[in-house]
């Protein structure tokens, strides 16, 4: 995958749920230039172009990042911190998507400055509808700072 392209990064470790996120985002025809991680120390590496990801123009940044809360190795909470503490990444869309309802995680998400927490549906028929409104919204519809 050419890395430059990325428009959505998705940090999840449920395939299910990344199945499901794709596929809500193809079917609507609003990105094609997804990248997965599936863990929070594999998303940072991926943003900071580290590691297996060393070779990655680190100034080709996503459009938008989809980060869930419970992840291995390093919690959402975790990597949206990291995120906001870098000048070169800090203006980068985050919306927590997560099954998390603890108003603890909601506001700790807010701190540090997230741009969006979305809890997601359980069914499949609102789980798609909210995805495909996330990504209409941040692809579309969202003016970023050049």
């Amino acid at each position: 995958m050419d890395y430059s392209e990325v428009e959505i990064l998705l940090v999840e470790d449920n395939p299910y749920d990344v199945e499901m996120t794709i596929n809500s985002l193809q079917q609507h025809k609003i990105s094609n230039k997804i990248f997965v991680t599936r863990d929070g120390a594999e998303a940072l590496d991926f943003i900071f172009a580290r590691g297996e990801y060393s070779g990655r123009d680190v100034s080709a940044k996503p459009r938008v990042i989809l980060l869930d809360l419970k992840l291995p190795k390093k919690n959402g909470l975790e990597v949206l911190r990291e995120i906001r503490s870098d000048e070169s990444t800090k203006q980068i869309p985050v919306v927590i998507l997560t099954s998390s309802q603890e108003e603890s995680d909601i506001v700790e998400s807010y701190k540090l400055g997230v741009n969006s927490y979305i809890v997601k549906p359980v069914d499949f028929e609102n789980f798609t509808k909210a995805i495909s409104n996330i990504g209409l919204y941040w692809l579309i519809l969202n003016k970023p700072p050049l």
